[in-house]
């Protein structure tokens, strides 16, 4: 099935790319029209104090999307049931270094729909006897993750971690969305952690009761509490 649908390991390795930054910028995918800073973003500004800081949501540059044609063979994904298409994208994923993952249209549509109105949260992620905290932003169908102190210490110089795409080419014909994490440092973050970084920002968007903590943050940030999603993902506040 691998040697069927997806490129020779020597044809994708080499078309893996580092994302384009400029002059080490956080690199985001461009808005099709200015964004306006949200609550949390004036909030973080004032309480998170960094040099140059003085716009969230500007001086980002754009992502370059690794092509899906790059990874897989399209046209011959297009005679394969959702189940093994799913099946494929899994298996080619594991041990090669980047994360796999697969959601259903509807659920890709409401973490776009969510998204568009709140698109940065934090998420604690555990790592030896206490956690590292990681800052996100996500613009569809894009997440990328950066360290919060890094993102305190750099605002948008600082680099990203990791980055998500998600791939809708088949999410009308086969009610399947793909997912691709590409570990930018794998110094900053093991493959293990980015699996589970996909699995809780998923979460955090998808989940009815945790969504409200991602509203706070973005909507009504004098309501946030980050304990609150230390309780969410049963971590001990410290």
């Amino acid at each position: 099935m691998r040697r069927l649908l997806l490129r020779s390991a020597a044809a994708a390795a080499s078309s893996v790319r580092g994302p384009a930054t400029n002059g080490g910028g956080w690199i985001v995918p461009p808005a099709s029209h200015p964004v306006a800073p949200t609550a949390a973003e004036a909030d973080l500004a004032r309480r998170l104090p960094r040099r140059g800081y003085s716009k969230f949501a500007s001086g980002f540059t754009p992502l370059q999307r690794k092509p899906l044609e790059s990874i897989l063979d399209v046209e011959r994904a297009k005679g394969l049931s959702p189940e093994h298409l799913v099946a494929a994208w899994d298996d080619y994923h594991l041990g090669r270094g980047h994360i796999g993952a697969s959601m259903k249209a509807k659920l890709y549509h409401l973490l776009e729909q969510r998204s568009d109105t709140c698109r940065h949260f934090v998420i604690p992620l555990w790592r030896g006897s206490g956690y590292i905290t990681m800052f996100m932003q996500v613009q569809m169908p894009y997440m990328i993750f950066t360290g919060l102190e890094d993102y305190k210490a750099r605002g948008t110089q600082a680099s990203p971690y990791y980055t998500i795409t998600h791939y809708t080419e088949f999410a009308e014909t086969k009610d399947t969305v793909l997912i691709r994490g590409d570990v930018v440092f794998t110094s900053k973050l093991t493959d293990e952690e980015a699996k589970v970084l996909l699995e809780t920002a998923h979460s955090f968007y998808l989940n009815d009761v945790r969504y409200r903590l991602v509203e706070r943050f973005n909507i009504e940030t004098h309501e946030f509490e980050f304990k609150d999603v230390l309780q969410a993902l049963d971590m001990p506040t410290m």
